[in-house]
């Protein structure tokens, strides 16, 4: 019997890891507690990983007790989820939603080994624009979660193409098996299209430049198909902003054209159109629900959406302003920072 030979961990330079994939201590973070620790203790959000925000205003308003019956319309990383389910102390189950097919394993596993079996946690692989079809094999629920934001763990990953801080190609997609990617967007659409799509989901004040200079460059054979050459691409298109306020003018604008695209490619608000169209009907009368925006235009529609269903009967009670995050978590969790959050209670 040939012997297996045993791999050695491939070493990187310095004294601590640069790329995302050299990250083994904090991709592993169940082992490597003290690390973890450390970089969160730092503002940072470990590699591969996710840190949960506002879980504690989540749980105080949904208020969950033993025997109820939850969804979780975002898994992402499981953090929430795990803590609602420490909550039903056994009784009860929460059904996880997602449709990244990459990250969700991951979770379930993680929840699966942490002792949450299938009588206590069920998990979807669906976009939660559909939870009526959840609903109509799980029956409805007493309480709802939607976590509207992007998991750091794929933000972090450079082959999923979410940030324009590290290079990789430009995708953008939850779920990368389906759709379009951005690249493959960007070249399907008009500059005048794309001007329209950075003022509508970002409301980016250089629109018209950096369209300009993205087609300009398109059409002379430069392809837009990595993270760093749309970064690029917005840095030039910027040269007439001050010197000393270009830096900071080029990381908001990347930042907001990159939320556009993301936005576009995932059709996020006709989703969350959707969810909140259904959400009533797949609720328990008294059930709560909660809801974290993370830009402008998500949270425009939640509340319009909340106050129109509250005059209509629909729901009882809403939030009469958004809840946000403590200076103590912004602290430790910068990407905490743009998180509101509003709640409403079923009639």
């Amino acid at each position: 019997m040939e012997e297996k030979q045993h791999k050695r961990r491939v070493r990187y330079s310095g004294k601590y890891p640069k790329k995302f994939e050299e990250k083994y201590k904090e991709h592993n973070p169940e082992k490597y507690k003290d690390t973890i620790a450390h970089v969160i203790s730092k503002g940072s959000t470990p590699a591969g990983m996710h840190i949960s925000i506002m879980v504690q205003e989540i749980l105080d308003f949904l208020q969950i007790k033993p025997g109820q019956k939850g969804l979780d319309c975002t898994l992402g990383y499981g953090g929430h989820t795990r803590k609602m389910l420490e909550q039903l102390q056994g009784q009860g189950c929460i059904y996880g939603l997602d449709v990244d097919p990459i990250e969700s394993e991951k979770t379930v596993k993680r929840l699966r080994d942490a002792g949450f079996d299938e009588d206590n946690f069920q998990f979807r692989l669906i976009n939660f624009a559909n939870i009526d079809k959840v609903a109509e094999e799980a029956g409805k629920f007493d309480f709802v979660l939607a976590d509207l934001g992007v998991s750091s763990m794929q933000i972090d990953n450079p082959e999923r193409g979410f940030s324009y801080k590290i290079d990789g190609p430009l995708d953008l997609r939850l779920d990368p098996a389906h759709g379009q990617s951005a690249a493959e967007r960007l070249h399907d659409i008009t500059q005048e299209e794309f001007v329209g799509m950075m003022v509508e989901n970002s409301d980016e004040p250089y629109a018209e430049e950096i369209a300009q200079k993205v087609f300009s460059l398109m059409s002379k054979g430069n392809p837009m198909d990595t993270t760093t050459a749309l970064r690029e691409a917005i840095a030039e298109a910027l040269w007439k902003v001050p010197k000393d306020e270009k830096d900071q003018a080029i990381k908001k604008s990347c930042a907001r054209v990159f939320q556009a695209l993301r936005i576009d490619v995932n059709s996020e608000f006709e989703v969350l159109y959707s969810f909140l169209e259904k959400l009533p009907t797949i609720l328990n009368p008294g059930a709560r629900v909660a809801i974290l925006t993370f830009h402008s235009g998500e949270d425009r529609l939640v509340k319009k959406s909340f106050k129109e269903l509250a005059r209509a009967g629909v729901y009882s009670e809403v939030s009469s302003d958004v809840i946000r995050p403590s200076a103590e978590e912004c602290r430790l969790n910068p990407r905490s920072k743009s998180t509101k959050m509003r709640w409403a209670v079923k009639m």
